[in-house]
């Protein structure tokens, strides 16, 4: 599966974007996806994943209650909503994709197929 990441932009704290990952090759509801963002001179982290299937999401601490995570099947598509942006939130933003997993993954290397990452910068 090939994986395109869009969305990222600027926007002010307190903002909105939207985040979308459109897949091809495969559908969409075979795989586990997950979101992943990486700051200037920090580790990649965990961001929020859907189970495939869409039957259950989970999020990190930094972003629950924030960021929503969802799936629209027949476009092959997960969009991650954030919500009350906050300058820490800056980063570029990757989504990932895994093949029959079970369950929600929160490792990056739970992970086999990457998106090219869209850069979210949030102004104070």
């Amino acid at each position: 599966v090939q994986l395109q990441a869009s969305g990222g932009g600027l926007a002010q704290a307190g903002g909105s974007l939207r985040l979308s990952c459109v897949a091809s090759g495969r559908t969409f509801s075979m795989y586990t996806v997950g979101w992943f963002r990486q700051a200037p001179g920090k580790e990649r982290e965990f961001v929020a994943t859907i189970s495939r299937g869409g039957l259950s999401t989970y999020y990190a601490d930094s972003v629950k209650g924030r960021f929503t995570i969802s799936t629209d099947n027949a476009k092959n598509t997960v969009f991650l909503q954030m919500n009350s942006l906050k300058p820490e939130d800056t980063a570029v933003y990757f989504c990932a994709a895994e093949p029959w997993a079970f369950g929600n993954l929160c490792m990056a290397y739970d992970y086999d197929y990457w998106g090219q990452g869209t850069l979210v910068t949030v102004s104070s």
